[in-house]
């Protein structure tokens, strides 16, 4: 095995790929909080690591890939009773978990390999927050615990961040109640309109958020797991809050490294909710197809900020309909020798921090090559294409089913309403082809079916 550089954020450093158990490589990233359907950037972090897992893969690590799902939230309650008419949060929870599931199915890219709920981790929490209040790392008061920032002496190092600059950014809530304005919730008690909670010894009430996030990963992976992702917008407070706690209470690091991507950006600024500039995901699958939003996401490093663009995700899709019309002129088979400085080239720049922009131009340098070999193998560009999620731009199975009458008359349905930009119609009528078995895939010469 090659060895793999990852940049660690805690070191600020490339850090070694050293699993804690050899030949097996554990991830977990923070997914979303499930209060609207996710926007387009929500699906960068989901790209990254479920690419990121299928080339440990191919290097030949067994490799388990665990994304959460946060269903209990302030965002959540609040969502839920500003709905018309209001409804319950556990409701507006399950329906958008389901709706972010069916949207990131989108990408074609598989699932992880769990994706726990923090309401189906809340014996875990409770057991481990009581740990904390055990060892004086947090303290109970009037049915709230806060965890002691200060009895952690390593806080503030994933962050790089003193403590004397920190705000937890919780806009002063319980501050009446905390010991330290520095120390974050770990437990809140119910408040009058939120509809879900649980028993705890400190009194009825829900989970902090980054307590969530400590359990589920224990729960899943165990304590000092090799990677942790998510967004760096989630570096402070969130996975400062979640290393502090784990450390506290099991006495190690929950995590080897600590990897985090880049923002998505539009028109200069964060794609974000609170901002108001979020692109849906599902509009920008039905728009662009997944071919050109997956090459969108891999032109760029994943540690830097990305550009969301019209302009992008045309180059995007261009891109894709050349590498599409190179591989229809190889055959199966083996690649000529002299291709192999290309694909090691690809993989050498994957292992490399993971560095998909140089991976591509090998790529594109292995397809030069084959534009002057005819009947050139596709094996390394099989390998490759599969590594980035790329598989589809392969040549179709000539013994794919094809879809009947009814399928096509639903398709046909479908493009005109995205001719009309009806695309909630246009939503409908793929999700009705995916009951019937279709995935739809749109690409340059228009939509076509795929049996899923």
């Amino acid at each position: 095995m090659r060895s793999i550089q990852i940049y660690d954020t805690r070191r600020a450093e490339l850090a070694e790929l050293k699993p804690r158990d050899p030949g097996k490589v554990s991830i977990y990233a923070c997914g979303p909080t499930v209060y609207g359907r996710i926007h387009v950037g929500n699906a960068r972090p989901f790209v990254v690591y479920s690419l990121l897992k299928r080339f440990l893969v191919h290097e030949g690590y067994e490799v388990t890939f665990v994304a959460n799902i946060t269903d209990v939230n302030d965002k959540i309650y609040d969502a839920a009773s500003a709905a018309d008419p209001p409804q319950p949060s556990a409701l507006l929870a399950s329906e958008m978990a389901a709706a972010y599931i069916a949207d990131t199915d989108g990408l074609g890219l598989g699932r992880p390999d769990s994706e726990p709920l923090a309401t189906e981790t809340i014996g875990p929490i409770i057991d481990l927050i009581g740990v904390l209040i055990e060892r004086d790392a947090a303290y109970a008061v009037e049915g709230d615990v806060y965890f002691r920032v200060r009895s952690d002496e390593a806080y503030g190092e994933l962050s790089h961040r003193s403590l004397d600059a920190l705000d937890q950014g919780d806009g002063g809530e319980g501050a009446e109640l905390k010991q330290d304005r520095l120390d974050f919730a770990l437990w809140k008690a119910q408040k009058p309109g939120e509809d879900t909670a649980w028993e705890a010894p400190w009194g009825r009430g829900r989970p902090g958020w980054h307590i969530e996030c400590s359990a589920m990963a224990e729960e899943t992976l165990g304590v000092g797991f090799d990677i942790h992702g998510g967004g760096n917008d989630l570096v402070f407070p969130h996975h400062e809050n979640e290393a502090a706690q784990t450390r506290m209470a099991r006495r190690q690091e929950l995590a080897q490294i600590w990897m985090h991507n880049g923002m998505l950006q539009l028109s200069g600024e964060k794609m974000a909710k609170s901002v108001g500039n979020i692109e849906p995901l599902v509009t920008v699958l039905e728009r662009w197809g997944r071919d050109a939003l997956i090459l969108f996401f891999v032109s760029g490093h994943y540690r830097q900020p990305l550009i969301f663009s019209e302009q992008s995700l045309q180059q995007a899709q261009t891109s894709a309909r050349r590498i599409r019309a190179a591989a229809d002129l190889l055959s199966d088979g083996q690649s000529p020798p002299e291709f192999a400085t290309h694909r090691e080239q690809f993989f050498s720049a994957l292992a490399d921090d993971f560095n998909t922009p140089r991976a591509l131009a090998a790529l594109h340098g292995w397809l030069a090559g084959a534009a002057g070999q005819p009947g050139a193998g596709n094996d390394d560009l099989v390998q490759m294409l599969t590594v980035l999620g790329l598989e589809t731009l392969l040549r179709p199975d000539a013994n794919a089913a094809e879809p009947d009458a009814a399928a096509l008359e639903l398709l046909a349905a479908r493009e005109a309403a995205r001719a009309a930009k009806d695309w909630e119609g246009a939503d409908w009528l793929r999700d009705q082809l995916a009951a019937l078995g279709w995935e739809v895939r749109d690409g340059d010469d228009g939509a076509k079916l795929v049996a899923r």
